[in-house]
C-alpha cells in the first residue's frame, strides 16, 4: 500500500531575490541567514579572505575565522578551500568535523541550528552539497559522506552515527505534482512521504539514490548503483533498480 503523502509549497529561489526588500536585507536572508548587521560583517570577512585563499595560510584563516559565522562549533573542527556557505548561523558542527574543498552547505530552510547539525568526527568530502530546503537535516557521529553526494532536505534527513556513504549519493527530495490543468509542474508543490532515515552503522555504495519516506535500518548495506523506494530491514544487504533484499548480514 502506497504510503500517505504531503504537500509542500515550493519557494522559489528567484522569489526570494525578487521581493520588495533591499540588495542587503536580500543578501543577508540569503546568504548569512539573519538581518545582523556584525554577522553580516563576520560573514563578508570570513569569506573575502579566507574561503579562498591557498595553502597554510588559508587553512590557519579558516580554521579561524570560520567558526564564529555558526551557531554552534565543537573545537577542532577543519574547513577546505572555496566552501560555499548560506545561512551558517542555522548551522550547528561537532567536534573535529572535516568540511573538505568546494563543499556547499545551505540551511535556508532549517529554524535553527538544531535542523542543521553534524556530529562529531564527520567528514564531508569535496563537492558534496548538503540542502535544507524545508525541515532538518542531521547527521551522526563518525559518519563518512563521499564526494559529490546531493543530500536535499525536503522532509527532512536523518542519518545515524558511523554511517559510510560513497560519492555520488543522492537523497532526499519530494515529487512535484504534475496534473493536468493545474498550471506548470513547477509551480504545482511537491508530494512526500517523509524524511528519510538512516539508522546507525549503515554503508550506502556509490551512485545510490534513496528516495523521500525511506527507513534504512541499522546495519544494512545498499549495493552501488541502487534505487532504494522502500523501507529497508536492518543488517538487510539490498541491490537493484528499484533496491530488493539479496541477503542478510551474518
Amino acid at each position: 500500500m502506497e504510503s500517505e503523502r504531503d504537500t509542500l509549497k515550493k519557494d522559489r529561489v528567484v522569489d526570494a531575490l525578487n521581493d520588495d526588500s533591499s540588495a542587503l536585507q536580500k543578501y543577508q536572508k540569503f546568504f548569512v541567514g539573519n538581518s545582523s548587521f556584525s554577522a553580516f560583517l563576520r560573514y563578508e570577512f570570513a569569506m573575502m579572505f579566507a574561503a579562498g585563499t591557498r595553502g597554510a595560510l588559508g587553512f590557519f584563516l579558516r580554521k579561524h575565522l570560520f567558526p564564529g559565522l555558526f551557531a554552534k562549533t565543537g573545537k577542532g573542527v577543519n574547513f577546505g578551500r572555496n566552501i560555499s556557505l548560506r545561512c551558517p548561523t542555522r548551522m550547528s558542527l561537532g567536534e573535529s568535523v572535516t568540511i573538505d574543498d568546494g563543499c556547499a552547505l545551505d540551511a535556508r530552510g532549517a529554524a535553527s541550528a538544531d535542523d542543521f547539525s553534524i556530529g562529531p568526527r564527520t567528514l564531508i568530502a569535496r563537492d558534496t552539497v548538503l540542502l535544507v530546503k524545508n525541515n532538518h537535516l542531521r547527521i551522526g557521529a563518525d559518519c563518512s559522506i563521499g564526494s559529490q553526494c546531493n543530500l536535499s532536505g525536503v522532509s527532512g534527513i536523518e542519518i545515524g552515527d558511523h554511517c559510510i556513504i560513497a560519492g555520488q549519493c543522492y537523497f532526499g527530495g519530494g515529487r512535484y505534482k504534475m496534473a493536468l490543468g493545474e498550471g506548470p509542474m513547477v509551480t504545482q508543490g511537491l508530494e512526500t512521504k517523509g524524511p528519510v532515515v538512516l539508522g546507525n552503522d549503515v554503508w550506502v555504495g556509490a551512485h545510490v539514490s534513496i528516495l523521500d519516506g525511506v527507513r534504512i535500518g541499522n546495519g544494512a548495506v545498499i549495493a552501488a548503483g541502487s534505487v532504494v523506494t522502500s523501507d529497508v530491514d536492518d543488517n538487510a544487504i539490498v541491490a537493484g533498480v528499484p533496491a530488493r533484499v539479496i541477503r542478510h548480514r551474518s
